[in-house]
């Protein structure tokens, strides 16, 4: 195979890949549900947006937990994937590019903040991409698995792992507040709140902790 379509082919695959999950989707499910969900998936991908909020407001619009679960954590898998086969040309993406450059620029500084990336190896990369946390998707897990020194092949597997982990937890928490919203208000509601409140401060608690790659 001719190098230029070698390499159009790395680059094209992923994205082939979630084209053909929508078409899928597309035959099953009711036109303007296929979309909708088309649409949340667009909106993972596009900061700020992430799956601790995208995947309760698929369940609140009426997706059943294991489509959302899935069409989000695939997003992981494949740009987990995009950045096996393209590492290098990931620097070459506009906004991407500059902000892998920093992540990889203070690479040592971003594993000293997360100790049990180090001591947990592949669990550890595999917990750091379940978490809903601020680059720890498939983009940051490929990096962090880069920096620890991980294969190519096993990166991808924790990504997998930690994704379909992290979505189908949300989801199904998500479900279980939405119905309990919708059979006892008052209730639901409470735990709802509870819920955000703690997440909320658990993130500020990690923020404090770990600053952005750009301020390391």
């Amino acid at each position: 195979m001719p190098p230029t379509i070698r390499a159009m082919t790395r680059v094209l695959l992923p994205i082939i890949l979630g084209i053909l999950y929508i078409a899928a989707c597309a035959l099953f499910l009711p036109q303007e549900s296929a979309l909708l969900l088309a649409g949340l998936m667009l909106a993972y991908v596009i900061p700020p947006a992430g799956k601790e909020s995208v995947i309760p407001l698929g369940i609140a619009l009426g997706f059943p937990w294991w489509l959302i679960g899935t069409s989000i954590a695939l997003l992981d898998v494949l740009a987990g994937l995009f950045m096996a086969l393209n590492f290098e040309l990931a620097f070459n993406v506009p906004l991407l590019g500059g902000w892998i450059s920093r992540f990889m620029d203070h690479g040592q500084a971003f594993l000293s903040r997360r100790p049990y990336l180090k001591k947990f190896y592949f669990s550890g990369l595999v917990l750091f991409v379940m978490f809903p946390l601020q680059g720890s998707g498939g983009i940051g897990g490929s990096l962090a698995g880069r920096l620890l020194g991980m294969p190519r092949g096993t990166v991808l597997l924790a990504i997998t792992l930690g994704a379909f982990l992290g979505c189908y937890l949300i989801a199904l928490g998500s479900e279980f507040i939405w119905e309990l919203v919708i059979t006892r208000p008052a209730l639901g509601i409470t735990v709802a709140v509870a819920v955000i409140a703690t997440i909320l401060a658990g993130y500020l608690a990690y923020r404090r902790r770990m600053p952005r790659v750009s301020d390391e």
